[in-house]
């Protein structure tokens, strides 16, 4: 005989899981608003551009401002007074006494140009066998020479290249280029002078150095030559700065 009674209703899943996912979803929200302090959590660290353009044009303000404030100390200590107007006006016209001799100005006259060059290979393309790589090209202490020469014999001015030589110039040779106030050349090297040719030709005759260069110029084909004529020299035009030795502390460690 069939069984008439209707069967058991079953109990859905979502009866217990719709509980357990609200609980989960509030305590996250709990933890999330704990940690987060009532703040976004999700913003980036990271500074926006309009801040960034906007503290740059900051610092910039300030630094014009304080251009400007010490633009204007320096004009008020200056020219406050006759007294310390008068006394710039005598530094200046100092100044400017010095810069001749300085080498700060253009300059021109008769004088000596001389010309260094690297070897140069042969019609066949060679050079000579026994010659080094050193051999071959113009060093520092040629360079040196010649002008170690020239101001021995009373030049009163020389310049290497198309810079003029003034106290703190300093050439330096790295490989086969010339560095001089961080500028490179290469070969040939001119160096011009400005004053008795005769004597400058006298004290390069007579320089040890020059002398032992002119026997590499004979020896391995180095160009060497000397010019009188009249010459034209420029001005120095880059910053001068000088600087002095201090002592780094009571013992001078």
């Amino acid at each position: 005989m069939p069984d008439s009674t209707p069967p058991r209703p079953t109990r859905s899943a979502w009866r217990w899981g719709v509980p357990a996912v609200c609980v989960a979803a509030g305590l996250l929200l709990g933890v999330t608003h704990s940690v987060s302090g009532g703040d976004e959590i999700r913003g980036s660290d990271a500074p926006r551009l309009v801040d960034l353009v906007r503290e740059a044009q900051q610092s910039v303000d300030r630094l014009t401002a304080e251009r400007d404030a010490a633009a204007d100390a320096i004009a008020n200590h200056h020219g406050g007074t006759p007294s310390s107007a008068a006394a710039l006006e005598a530094i200046t016209r100092r100044g400017d006494a010095l810069a001749g001799a300085a080498g700060l100005t253009p300059l021109r006259g008769p004088g000596l140009v001389v010309t260094l060059d690297d070897a140069q290979r042969d019609a066949q393309g060679r050079f000579p066998r026994d010659a080094s790589p050193d051999d071959l090209v113009v060093h520092q202490q040629d360079i040196e020479a010649v002008l170690n020469a020239m101001w021995s014999a009373g030049a009163e001015g020389v310049q290497v290249q198309d810079q003029r030589i003034i106290a703190t110039s300093a050439p330096r040779c790295v490989g086969n280029t010339l560095l001089l106030n961080g500028r490179t050349y290469s070969p040939p090297y001119v160096i011009s002078a400005i004053g008795d040719a005769a004597a400058m030709q006298d004290a390069l005759a007579a320089a040890p150095m020059v002398t032992l260069y002119k026997r590499y110029v004979d020896r391995f084909g180095l160009g060497y030559s000397e010019e009188r004529r009249d010459v034209e020299l420029v001005g120095h035009t880059e910053p001068v700065r000088m600087e002095y030795a201090e002592p780094m502390g009571p013992l001078g460690y």
